[in-house]
């Protein structure tokens, strides 16, 4: 139990962090943010409790099947903010992450690859 709380408070800590750089700087906080920062810590955090590398190696690989899902979103999501808001536009993001989620997850299926 007490791991579970050292690995929340570590990345409450960092993410806390990335959106304080953010506020300042736009530009460095979205390279922070681009950065694979969470990633690395799953992976740090699974090596840590010896999760074997098979299991490390499939979480990458849905990883970056998730990660070409989401490129949409970060492609629409400056035009709608402009147009529409904040609220209506992260609506929108979750919409349009969930229909490219289900275009990759019918793709990968071509490769024998379920998603979900």
């Amino acid at each position: 139990m007490f791991f579970i709380l050292v690995k929340v408070f570590v990345t409450a800590i960092i993410i806390v962090m990335v959106s304080e750089i953010a506020k300042i700087n736009d530009k460095i906080g979205g390279l922070i943010a681009a950065m694979p920062l969470t990633t690395f810590l799953i992976l740090f955090w699974m090596n840590y409790e010896d999760v074997s590398e098979n299991k490390i190696s499939a979480h990458i690989s849905y990883t970056l099947l998730y990660l070409i899902a989401t490129v949409p979103m970060f492609i629409i999501f400056p035009y709608c903010l402009n147009k529409f808001g904040f609220w209506v536009t992260i609506f929108i993001s979750i919409f349009v992450t969930l229909i490219s989620t289900l275009i990759v997850h019918q793709i990968s299926k071509n490769f024998d690859i379920k998603l979900f």
